[in-house]
């Protein structure tokens, strides 16, 4: 009963952070501390597609909100790459959707998943198991409870990559972790579908990937902060 509170509490907490936050914009704390922004709320500068010079048409920005033609749009990647870093963003998804954020990404393969692990974006009532639920390191790690907010409201995501170490964050609670490399870690890749791509995983730095799975998804106020 306590944990519940607790995390009621925390969702109530990220939910007002989020409320009075203007989107795509950086404190002063956060910018002494070495916050960028990977999303300047107008345009896709910074971003290009996956084995592609620009982004794809399909992703647009309006209303200072970045989100794909589920219909046809491609994976978005970074210009840069990004070794150990900390990843803020707020994400909506629609009802029954699928998305996620990958990093580590490297163009090898035909797809971002394949080599980039995958904080996953869910409508958790579209039934999936635990460990392809919000939150999630995609098939792999499960999120340790749902932290989820109704469809159609903002979702405060954070990933944390300190070489190699990796947490990942759901509207203030903290819902999975690993080691990439480990010998857990590698055991589940061999029992998954990712041990068919040698790539996954194996790189110690990359771009950042925001997926199109053929759902809407809306991100905003993605913001970076290297590790060193």
């Amino acid at each position: 009963m306590k944990a519940l509170v607790l995390a009621l509490g925390l969702c109530l907490a990220a939910s007002s952070a989020i409320a009075a936050e203007a989107p795509n914009t950086l404190t002063p704390a956060e910018t002494s501390a070495g916050w960028r922004l990977l999303f300047d709320g107008k345009s896709t500068a910074g971003w290009r597609g996956f084995k592609a010079a620009a982004p794809d048409k399909g992703w647009t920005v309006k209303d200072g909100v970045l989100s794909p033609d589920p219909k046809t749009s491609k994976d978005l990647i970074t210009k840069a790459e990004f070794a150990s870093f900390e990843l803020s963003f707020q994400w909506k998804i629609s009802p029954k959707g699928n998305s996620g954020v990958m990093f580590h990404v490297i163009e090898q393969g035909d797809e971002t998943y394949e080599s980039g692990p995958e904080y996953q974006i869910l409508d958790n009532s579209r039934g999936e198991p635990p460990p392809e639920q919000a939150g999630a390191l995609f098939a792999l790690y499960p999120p340790s409870m749902d932290m989820t907010k109704p469809v159609g409201e903002w979702n405060q995501g954070k990933l944390v990559v300190d070489h190699g170490h990796v947490q990942h964050w759901l509207n203030g609670m903290k819902v999975a972790e690993y080691d990439l490399g480990s010998a857990d870690f590698k055991a589940k890749v061999a029992a998954s579908k990712f041990k068919q791509w040698p790539q996954y995983a194996s790189s110690p730095t990359g771009h950042i990937a925001l997926q199109n799975h053929g759902d809407a998804v809306w991100f905003r106020s993605l913001k970076i902060r290297v590790l060193k």
